[in-house]
């Protein structure tokens, strides 16, 4: 929704960088970076190692720090520290993947998750702390979606400076579903076994649309590069299309495969592209580009409560050569006459 209240909640933002940038400041003095040269066949390359120091080895010096320059709510500075972890993480995950510089995030635009503590609900209303005696007001009784969360928990508002996203959520039962399901994800197919039969969900349509939409991309780059701001254009809109047509598609291939297995455990591998490409050839690595296995997994990840299952990630070392009923590993490289990457056996 809009952001009405912008001079207020200027005030909380511009504050709340303050706390994250030395909180930032903080913890890049204690990073550590190792590398090592690694030989891979005629290669030589390179690894990075990132260390950060232990968050409650530095959390009392680094919050007494904070609190000296500290004008918001108290509270506010255990979030600031969570968040400056929180882009060193990810800052690390892609550097020692080559996927960023080892120089120090920048900050672009900040905003303000806040927290259970920092807000209260006043029937169709938040009300933010922003200092002692201080709040910001945010109500949603007339906006468009206030029928459809009516009954739903709100979550933790994030606060920016156009805009504030406010999360709802189901209250979901504490329990552990009995049923399970493990699945394998393949080129053209998702292998699944419930501890008595093999199911197979076909995912055909999905990578002809995307082979069909790569055509059509490499045709528009074509006209692109001749046509300068026009071509570009045409091809951020059907990038824009693409994302969507797949978007639509696993969502909707989701629900049905929640629908058909509610209140189970879902076991999925958790698979790495990255890896897959240095060991296939310039065929298969066309193919394994046009799946979509981690937007699967991901949009099950976030539904799967709602219907009350769970869905748990496991390593896929092995897994194509386990027997699910008796756990016994094949010494074949994997089993014959499955077709794509990987087998329907999952280990249990």
């Amino acid at each position: 929704m809009k952001n009405d209240e912008g001079e207020e909640s200027r005030v909380l933002l511009e504050n709340y960088r303050v706390l994250l940038k030395k909180a930032l400041d903080y913890l890049w003095e204690r990073i550590k970076v190792e590398r090592r040269e690694v030989k891979k066949g005629k290669r030589v390359i390179t690894k990075v190692k990132v260390t950060l120091s232990k968050k409650e080895e530095v959390y009392k010096s680094l919050r007494d720090e904070l609190e000296e320059v500290n004008v918001l709510a108290s509270h506010y500075v255990d979030k600031a520290i969570s968040d400056a972890y929180s882009v060193l993480r990810s800052w690390r995950r892609r550097a020692e993947k080559g996927k960023a510089s080892l120089r120090k995030p920048k900050l672009k635009r900040v905003y303000v998750r806040v927290k259970s503590t920092l807000r209260k609900v006043e029937g169709e209303s938040v009300r933010i702390t922003v200092r002692p005696y201080e709040y910001i007001t945010f109500s949603w009784s007339h906006t468009w979606f206030s029928p459809r969360v009516k009954g739903l928990e709100l979550g933790e508002p994030v606060i920016k400076e156009d805009k504030v996203h406010l999360p709802f959520r189901h209250r979901l039962p504490w329990f552990t579903p009995l049923d399970y399901l493990a699945i394998d994800s393949n080129l053209y197919t998702l292998d699944a076994y419930d501890g008595e039969k093999f199911v197979t969900f076909s995912l055909r349509e999905l990578y002809s649309l995307k082979f069909g939409m790569e055509l059509k991309r490499g045709r528009i780059k074509s006209f692109a590069s001749k046509h300068g701001r026009k071509g570009g254009k045409l091809m951020e809109k059907y990038s824009h299309r693409e994302r969507n047509r797949v978007r639509d598609y696993v969502h909707k291939f989701v629900n049905k495969l929640l629908e058909m297995y509610p209140v189970t455990t879902f076991a999925i591998k958790k698979l790495n592209k990255q890896e897959m490409f240095q060991d296939a050839d310039d065929k298969l690595s066309k193919r394994i580009s046009r799946t979509v296995w981690r937007s699967i997994h991901r949009v099950l990840k976030y539904k799967a409560p709602l219907y009350g299952s769970l869905v748990k990630e496991v390593n896929p070392h092995l897994t194509s050569k386990s027997c699910p009923r008796c756990g016994r590993v094949s010494r074949k490289a994997g089993l014959s006459g499955v077709r794509g990457v990987g087998s329907p056996w999952t280990g249990n």
